[in-house]
């Protein structure tokens, strides 16, 4: 089946997060995709929407197949059913485990620039955010592991937020990588939370490592987030899972979605998932390679409109993280410049923390029109 990822959907006045802006601005900002979802998706919640009562619903053993299934074909990755359960949405879950499993004004590590959400989960549960900046060379950022063994050993850092694939710099960290971060949290008794919501969002060709299959110490430590939304664009349906190996890690994390009431489905949440995972796979392969080709249109569009902009290099998300230097050291101001002149609205990289005051972010899971149009006004921009 062929999939028509160039088609133009009006989104506007649709009570769109994305989209509610004024008529001649472009939103290549917050990470939701402007493409229809996988068919097989739309036809399991028209089969739900057709059943006419709504009550409270339950997991069936679909559900728990779907996720299993999917990590192992696609990932390499096995787990039981015991170890998933069920939550609304990744930040939800995130914000539940740093209540269960900190206590106020301990100290939460994140590698910044990093998805800007985590500082709010950590913030405004009253825990303190300790950072150890990613390291930046030539265009690709790595982890900095002498910063974060010593961030690490602080007996007042008892949990780290690690974000697999990595938002927004776009980083894919590997299995050695991930397993020296599992030695050292091991060491200094610290536990994981890994966010792996853009996991299915690599460019082709290139796979993802779960932190938790990178070693038996990263596999008992740690608590994994996942989700169909990114990837199938539909967040909007609050579907997700946490995955615990660890019974104790399982406990705290199913007790705290459930003392926050966040671990019910709504009536469409299991379906969507369900047909995604178990459905949805060539939709997703053509997803990523036309996501691809807007990712080289954009660095061909730098190399030969905009040399002074930079592409960070990456192997994932549909996130771009453009380094801005040679034009700025305030990427706010500048990001506020671009959308007032020219409407292209893109995020401020002071957000993600670390040295965010040089990029923006560029969100490209748009049609290639959209693309075309948002690097023209882009250059419009920087060219004044």
């Amino acid at each position: 089946m062929t999939y028509d990822f160039d088609k133009q959907i009006n989104r506007r006045h649709t009570n769109s997060y994305k989209w509610d802006i004024a008529e001649n601005e472009l939103p290549m900002w917050v990470a939701d995709m402007d493409f229809e979802v996988a068919p097989e998706i739309l036809k399991a919640i028209e089969a739900k929407v057709s059943e006419h009562v709504y009550g409270y619903q339950t997991l069936p053993d679909a559900w728990y197949d779907a996720y299993r299934d999917w990590w192992r074909t696609r990932h390499h990755f096995e787990f039981d059913k015991e170890s998933l359960v069920f939550c609304t949405g990744v930040v939800p879950a995130i914000s539940s485990a740093v209540r269960k499993l900190t206590t106020p004004a301990e100290k939460v590590l994140i590698q910044t620039p990093v998805y800007n959400i985590f500082f709010n989960s950590i913030y405004n549960n009253g825990r303190n955010v300790i950072e150890s900046r990613l390291r930046y060379d030539h265009g690709r950022y790595e982890m900095d592991f002498e910063d974060l063994e010593a961030k690490l050993s602080d007996p007042q850092t008892t949990l780290f937020i690690l974000c697999n694939p990595h938002n927004p710099v776009g980083r894919i960290w590997d299995k050695k990588t991930l397993a020296r971060v599992g030695e050292l949290c091991e060491k200094y008794h610290v536990t994981v939370i890994s966010d792996e919501i853009h996991c299915d969002l690599t460019d082709p060709g290139i796979e993802y490592t779960p932190y938790a299959s990178a070693s038996e110490l990263c596999r008992n430590h740690s608590i994994t987030c996942m989700a169909p939304t990114k990837a199938f664009n539909i967040a909007g349906l609050q579907t997700a899972a946490v995955m615990a190996s660890n019974p104790v890690l399982r406990h705290k994390i199913w007790r705290a979605l459930n003392t926050d009431e966040v671990a019910e489905p709504n009536i469409l949440a299991v379906p969507a998932a369900i047909a995604a995972f178990t459905e949805g796979g060539s939709w997703l392969d053509a997803l990523r390679a036309y996501l691809y080709e807007n990712k080289l249109y954009v660095k061909k569009f730098l190399e030969t409109e905009l040399p002074k902009v930079r592409l960070v290099s990456s192997e994932g998300t549909y996130l771009l993280w453009l380094d801005c230097r040679a034009y700025t050291e305030d990427s706010a101001a500048l990001c506020q410049m671009i959308r007032q002149k020219t409407g292209l609205f893109l995020n401020k990289g002071t957000a993600y923390g670390g040295d965010g005051q040089y990029f923006l972010r560029m969100n490209i899971a748009c049609p290639r029109a959209n693309v075309v149009d948002g690097m023209a006004r882009l250059k419009q921009a920087l060219e004044g």
